[in-house]
């Protein structure tokens, strides 16, 4: 029988959060369950949230009133605080995407983990490392763009992520390494998110973790077919 879908409830800081991937970052959503709650939160009164108010009727996202009523203080964060938490003791949903960039949101992550349930963190490359990982897993929404504006993505890659990447791979591998002297794509690739929420192919310019190891030059990759026809996936350092 198969697994049922997560029930994921989005929610979105429409302040700290760009309007013009809605589309992508949705689409995103759908690879680890189906968006039961769709919620974006702002003061839809002002002039700042006007771009995002034809994606909302577009794909059935419920704006969320919330009033500035003190200058400086953003109480969006609170609303949206507020809402999450009501749904987790609702019980209707198995885990939540917040999207943001924003700090705030830090112990609302740690706090919704620590009832069991699953979260998924989507904002810029400019989100704190703690809001990161807090979550068990943080995509950056720069690799949701189409892909004519990501096709310099690789080119992008700043020279001091490189043996940073090295080390993550090698060290993975390491951990994960059977008896054959060889490690299972998936499992290295289960190691790595687990330890690294923000690990991701795309970050590097490649769609998918096979493609990214393939390009390593201190790594070797084969394929092997067991007796029922099924395709494994293995790398290990090269000697």
């Amino acid at each position: 029988m198969a697994q049922e879908a997560l029930r994921l409830a989005v929610l979105v800081d429409a302040d700290n959060a760009s309007a013009a991937i809605t589309k992508e970052l949705l689409e995103e959503v759908a690879k680890y369950g189906v968006a039961t709650v769709k919620r974006a939160y702002g003061d839809w009164t002002t002039q700042n949230l006007v771009g995002w108010k034809e994606h909302l009727h577009r794909h059935a996202i419920q704006p969320m009133q919330q009033f500035a009523y003190t200058k400086g203080k953003n109480s969006t964060d609170s609303a949206c605080i507020i809402d999450a938490m009501d749904l987790l003791y609702g019980g209707n949903v198995d885990g939540f995407c917040l999207v943001s960039s924003d700090s705030d949101f830090t112990r609302l992550a740690t706090r919704l983990r620590e009832a069991g349930k699953v979260v998924y963190g989507f904002g810029e490359r400019k989100t704190p490392d703690a809001f990161i990982a807090a979550c068990d897993k943080f995509i950056f929404v720069e690799v949701l763009r189409p892909a004519a504006a990501e096709a310099t993505a690789q080119a992008s890659v700043q020279v001091q992520d490189v043996p940073a990447l090295q080390g993550l791979l090698a060290h993975a591998i390491r951990e994960t390494l059977r008896d054959t002297g060889w490690a299972s794509l998936s499992a290295v690739g289960g190691f790595i998110g687990k330890s690294n929420p923000s690990f991701d192919a795309r970050n590097y310019g490649f769609r998918k973790l096979s493609d990214l190891i393939r390009k390593q030059p201190y790594l070797e990759f084969n394929e092997t077919t067991d007796a029922s026809g099924f395709v494994h996936l293995n790398v290990r350092l090269k000697q």
